[in-house]
């Protein structure tokens, strides 16, 4: 499971917005359709393709050109997933990142400037329809409304969105500014699903939490709060991996785990799972959900695509 696949290719959220208080939970809706921004700084330094195995083609991929910033492939179901950087230029999580490693182990990398990294969303079209699973930074410099227009997605047209958790670079793009310059909906359609272990925790327990609770007050009329477990419309599973966060979700489609914020830094967690980056709010936790679901991708065979994995986001 340690390829990686090869490319083809001053803001403030002034939400006012009363708190979400009529929110579902997913089983009664299946079967309809720190705060934290994550800083690590982006770096100038693109992964070298010396570093970066060739793809096994049993994954499959998708025949159509390549958009700069994504790239599609088919699952064996035949939906498509395709990763979207959501992040500008090259992305480096420096070394300070991951205090639980010790000097000797990280310098095994022979990666001083820092591990190939990226803010990444995907998108998936299953039974003709759109999922977007996280969405991204946003006005904190996100390329997804970008990327979407590049590829011919309308943002109206995503009928679901899926959160791994609530850290802002993976919420953050859920709102724009309409043409009065006001906060909305920047998926006027969608509906959102989110853990309610990770709901829960940041609207009671988790300080600095403004942001988090004015995002869900704006999507209070179509959001819908699953339990670990539950299978969400379009056979999507909601699988624990707490640990990152109080409510951390992976999640499984057909032989695909989107795995959310499970690796900062792919180079040496994959070999080293037990090492934690410093954004994970429960260590042990988060080393357990890593060794746990990235022995299961293996046991599996499952292809895995996570947020801030190296481009392109996928890794078996």
């Amino acid at each position: 499971m340690n390829k990686l696949f090869i490319p083809f290719c001053s803001f403030a959220l002034a939400l006012t917005i009363a708190a979400c208080s009529d929110t579902k939970t997913a089983k009664e809706t299946a079967t309809a359709e720190t705060a934290g921004v994550e800083t690590a700084a982006p770096a100038n330094t693109a992964v070298a393709e010396s570093e970066t195995p060739a793809a096994d083609a049993s994954a499959g991929s998708a025949t159509d050109p390549q958009v700069e910033g994504t790239k599609t492939i088919i699952l064996a179901s035949g939906a498509t997933v395709t990763w979207i950087q959501d992040n500008a230029g090259n992305k480096l999580n420096p070394r300070s990142l991951f205090s639980d490693a010790s000097d000797s182990l990280y310098n095994s990398l022979n990666m001083p400037d820092g591990i190939p990294a990226s803010v990444s969303t995907f998108l998936v079209k299953v039974d003709g329809k759109y999922i977007l699973f996280d969405a991204g930074l946003g006005a904190f410099g996100g390329q997804l409304m970008n990327r979407l227009a590049a590829l011919g997605v309308n943002p109206d047209s995503i009928g679901l969105v899926y959160l791994t958790h609530f850290h802002v670079d993976h919420i953050a793009g859920l709102v724009a500014k309409d043409g009065a310059g006001n906060d909305a909906k920047a998926f006027k359609n969608a509906a959102v699903y989110a853990g309610k272990v990770e709901y829960d925790a940041w609207m009671n327990d988790i300080p600095k939490n403004d942001l988090q609770k004015n995002i869900m007050a704006l999507y209070k009329n179509s959001l819908h709060l699953f339990a670990f477990g539950d299978t969400l419309p379009h056979g999507v599973l909601a699988m624990d991996a707490v640990g990152h966060t109080p409510g951390h979700t992976a999640f499984q489609l057909a032989n695909l785990l989107i795995v959310g914020d499970l690796m900062h830094g792919y180079a040496l967690q994959k070999d080293h799972p037990e090492i934690n980056s410093n954004y994970d709010m429960d260590k042990p936790k988060s080393a357990e959900s890593r060794k746990r679901i990235m022995q299961y991708a293996r046991d599996n065979k499952f292809l895995m695509a996570g947020m801030h994995l190296p481009p392109p986001g996928f890794v078996e």
